[in-house]
């Protein structure tokens, strides 16, 4: 049974009812869950003082459990990245552990591949997503193969206009704003070649192509091989908008990169997720509009007793964002 432990990095759990259901679920799904002490600390609108969350962060990465689980994102991992003990971390993932999240984990995931080159996952959050009153099939299927290495792949349907595209690159990225926010910072992975994943929650469309226009006059997104986008969600229409929408967006970025931008990447702050590798190398075909993002089993697996084999990921994440 994988041992799985949940921890409060980020934001403050405002109850203990959606991380008992989460645990829950989570056993039910076959894993071995622990919480670690510190998951309810409050103060002021973080998961616990800084310190705490520090010390929080190291004593899952000590214990190397199977799945280090993210409770909740929100904000707060930024003011830890200076302190975090990288290389405590990576050994941790040279052992096994598998840290999973998005959103605000986007800086640890970013941190472990500058300064370790260290691979993670892009995944749910146990309370924002299990400790949900409605789960949905897809999020807690895709996890539980991912995790126990039975997953390859994951499908999506995408705009026309790349069928044929066959590409290699290591797969990176997470949530824009978390992104923007670690240029320039010794915390950036300089990375060349990759599938750059992108989502974010709360930002107008103007907010968001500010955000990709920083990343593209940076040289981040023409030194890439693709782009994904994923759900930009829970934002408010504005009466000056006038027409203007992610669309406009995305059709503005794709004049000014080669690169394929790809949309309809299930994942982001939405109920419905997939869970990838971060960190590792991608595989992105597209047969019409049917996209398949696989990865190599080796690089993404360095845990012990794991036999290699799996199988593609052909059903669960083939939906219409």
């Amino acid at each position: 049974m994988t041992s799985l432990i949940l921890y409060t990095p980020s934001g403050v759990l405002a109850k203990g009812g959606p991380l008992k259901l989460a645990a829950k679920r989570l056993k039910k799904l076959g894993f071995d869950v622990a919480i670690d002490e510190a998951a309810l600390a409050k103060h002021l609108r973080f998961g616990g003082e800084d310190d705490v969350r520090l010390e929080a962060i190291h004593r899952v990465a000590r214990a190397r459990p199977g799945i280090a689980l993210a409770t909740r994102g929100g904000y707060g991992l930024t003011r830890l990245l200076d302190r975090l003990d990288w290389s405590l971390l990576a050994a941790s993932v040279e052992a096994g552990t598998r840290w999973v999240g998005y959103s605000d984990l986007t800086a640890l995931q970013m941190g472990l591949l500058a300064h370790k080159k260290a691979p993670t996952w892009w995944g749910p959050h146990a309370c924002d997503d299990f400790g949900r009153d409605e789960l949905d099939e897809v999020t807690p299927d895709c996890f539980a193969e991912a995790m126990t290495g039975a997953l390859e792949a994951v499908g999506f349907r995408t705009e026309s206009g790349f069928d044929g595209l066959d590409t290699r690159g290591l797969m990176w990225g997470g949530n824009l704003a978390m992104l923007c926010s670690l240029l320039g910072t010794p915390h950036w992975p300089k990375v060349r070649g990759g599938v750059l994943m992108l989502e974010d929650v709360g930002e107008h469309p103007y907010r968001v192509e500010r955000m990709l226009l920083q990343l593209h006059q940076a040289g981040v997104l023409a030194s890439q091989k693709a782009i994904l986008l994923g759900a930009f969600s829970d934002w408010k229409k504005s009466p000056l908008d006038r027409g203007y929408t992610l669309k406009t967006v995305v059709a503005h970025l794709r004049s000014l990169v080669n690169v394929p931008v790809l949309t309809g990447f299930p994942f982001g702050h939405v109920p419905t997720k997939v869970t990838v590798p971060f960190g590792v190398k991608g595989h992105l075909v597209v047969q019409g509009r049917d996209a398949f993002l696989g990865w190599d089993e080796d690089h993404a697996h360095h845990h012990p007793g794991h036999d290699g084999h799996g199988h593609d990921h052909d059903g669960h994440a083939h939906h219409d964002h």
